[in-house]
């Protein structure tokens, strides 16, 4: 979270978490954060931000998901 310039907000998270917090938690993730992690959004958005992450050096995705169309929608953008 450092090298991504959100070390306060991870340590203000996890003091969140561990305290028993955990909706707090969850509140207080940024969607800067996750949008900076992740790629969400319309099949679009996700097709824009892959090429960014592609000319990054990324060299891995992990996918979660356990919607087939989702899957085949990745997979697709992936190649």
């Amino acid at each position: 979270m450092t090298r991504y310039g959100f070390e306060e907000a991870a340590t203000g998270i996890q003091d969140l978490y561990l305290s028993g917090q955990k909706e707090e938690a969850v509140a207080a993730v940024a969607d800067q954060l996750v949008d900076e992690l992740c790629l969400v959004g319309p099949t679009e958005r996700i097709r824009n931000r892959l090429e960014a992450w592609r000319e990054s050096g990324v060299s891995g995705l992990a996918i979660g998901t356990s919607d087939l169309t989702t899957l085949r929608t990745l997979a697709e953008l992936a190649l």
